[in-house]
């Protein structure tokens, strides 16, 4: 596996309405509604391998190829990037602080400790608690991209460490947890604003997060670890989720921040989601 330090991935600029990144020696240039600014580095959109306009799709400069796929490493974990017709390639880079952070806490967790990863897309998070050492369940309604996560497992040399990957609807998944009396030490879940199960079954953030949560507090062990919530729906604050998480699990310490694309010291970071995480007392 790479070190932790490795990093493929680099926010090289951004700026009317755009973000240029880097990822590994491919450089792409995509929409990014909270640039609002002007551009600081002109100079460096000129470098794009590719840039993807929501009208016309991906368009690779002349004398450039657009890769159908390849593998990178973003802060120690190998993912593998694929571009989709909707601009996105498979991983999320403002949440590589974020899998650090997963990994050096759950190290200091107990033998054994189990974690839950809901919406869990290409399994970033998940392959960060798995090399942490704990059991993994890894649940997404989209089975192309729970095939896609079990790949970067693969790549990470962690198919043979215990994870459980399940293609369900979120909420079914979690009652029948329940019934089961199955409990969980740390549970992550980055919710979409509207996403839709397996059999069709309709998730709106407004209506449906406190009651994901509640079946989340149920499934929480006696001594929990932590329960980690993101977005990245535009307009939710750290406030709201700190207070959505507060409500619904009761006592324990909330921290929050923003999540950002970053750069270079001199390059100026992108806010990209918001994230709160609850601690239970210990």
């Amino acid at each position: 596996m790479p070190p932790l330090t490795h990093n493929d991935y680099e926010l090289l600029d951004s700026g009317e309405g755009r973000k240029l990144e880097r990822f590994g020696d491919v450089i792409l240039s995509r929409p990014c509604e909270q640039a609002l600014w002007e551009k600081q580095k002109p100079e460096l959109w000129a470098t794009f391998s590719a840039t993807f306009d929501r009208g016309r799709g991906w368009i690779a400069r002349d004398d450039a190829q657009m890769p159908a796929s390849r593998v990178v490493t973003i802060n120690g974990i190998a993912m593998k990037l694929k571009p989709t017709p909707a601009g996105h390639l498979g991983v999320f880079p403002e949440t590589r602080q974020l899998w650090g952070w997963v990994t050096d806490t759950l190290k200091q967790a107990p033998q054994g400790t189990s974690v839950l990863n809901l919406f869990a897309y290409s399994g970033g998070a998940t392959l960060a608690a798995a090399r942490a050492g704990c059991a993994v369940c890894h649940l997404d309604s989209s089975r192309s991209m729970v095939t896609r996560a079990r790949e970067n497992a693969a790549l990470n040399q962690l198919e043979d460490t215990p994870i459980r990957w399940i293609v369900e609807d979120v909420n079914k998944f979690l009652d029948r947890e329940i019934r089961r009396g199955r409990r969980y030490d740390a549970i992550m879940l980055d919710p979409p604003s509207f996403g839709r199960g397996i059999k069709g079954e309709q998730y709106k953030l407004d209506k449906d997060l406190v009651a994901t949560l509640e079946k989340c507090r149920t499934l929480l062990s006696q001594k929990p670890e932590f329960l980690l919530l993101t977005s990245h729906t535009q307009g939710v604050t750290t406030e709201q989720l700190e207070e959505v998480a507060g409500e619904v699990l009761g006592s324990g310490s909330i921290t929050s921040d923003q999540m950002e694309l970053t750069g270079a010291a001199d390059v100026r970071p992108v806010s990209s989601g918001v994230w709160a995480c609850w601690s239970g007392a210990r």
